[in-house]
């Protein structure tokens, strides 16, 4: 898991991937919307252009949880890297609430226990705001990688959104898993391929 944690702290393939994404999108009007915020940041995004919507690689929550609060996870995750042997820690370094005492786990959606804090509902509330007012007007919804797992949260509000708006056009990037309803086929762009060799030819 340390292995998943530290790419948003430094530079990695996927982090590389991100960059050029970013860098595709600099002088754009644009939001990003997805999971792993952290890494995403560390890419150099203006994480006030980030709805980490599935919960950020970067922020703790408790297990519990207690509360609706996070807590920055860098230094923890540093030094259990560290001195992990063996791919275990020393039990002295399991996280722990500093409200309650429980185990701490990453603040990622995978249940009824994850945590949305108040830098949740800003971003949602940005996110939502810039939707809003973009409405009938020349959209690009660009869908990187996203699968079969949650696609209500991403895929399928793209694709109502397209639907809804005819100056829209959505794309999607997914290598063995790209398509759109027919729908909205006429203003659909499918690449089946590798997220990173397809940004590496958008000027």
């Amino acid at each position: 898991m340390l292995s998943r944690i530290l790419p948003s702290r430094k530079p990695d393939p996927h982090t590389d991937k991100i960059r050029l994404l970013k860098n595709a999108l600099d002088e754009a009007d644009a939001v990003v919307i997805g999971a792993g915020a952290g890494l995403s940041a560390s890419a150099g995004f203006d994480k006030k252009r980030l709805f980490y919507t599935q919960g950020d690689y970067g922020l703790f929550q408790c297990s519990e949880p207690c509360c609706q609060k996070t807590w920055d996870n860098e230094a923890m995750i540093r030094e259990m890297t560290e001195r992990q042997t063996d791919m275990r820690i020393p039990s002295e370094l399991v996280p722990r609430c500093p409200n309650c005492g429980k185990p701490m786990t990453m603040n990622l959606r995978a249940d009824d226990t994850f945590v949305q804090d108040e830098g949740w509902y800003k971003a949602s509330e940005r996110y939502t705001g810039f939707i809003r007012s973009h409405q009938g007007m020349k959209v690009l919804y660009l869908e990187l990688g996203v699968g079969y797992n949650t696609p209500g949260i991403v895929k399928f509000s793209f694709w109502r959104m397209t639907a809804e708006n005819p100056k829209a056009v959505y794309a999607c990037v997914n290598l063995g898993e790209a398509g759109a309803p027919k729908e909205i086929a006429s203003r659909s762009i499918c690449i089946d391929g590798d997220i990173g060799e397809v940004l590496k030819k958008i000027k």
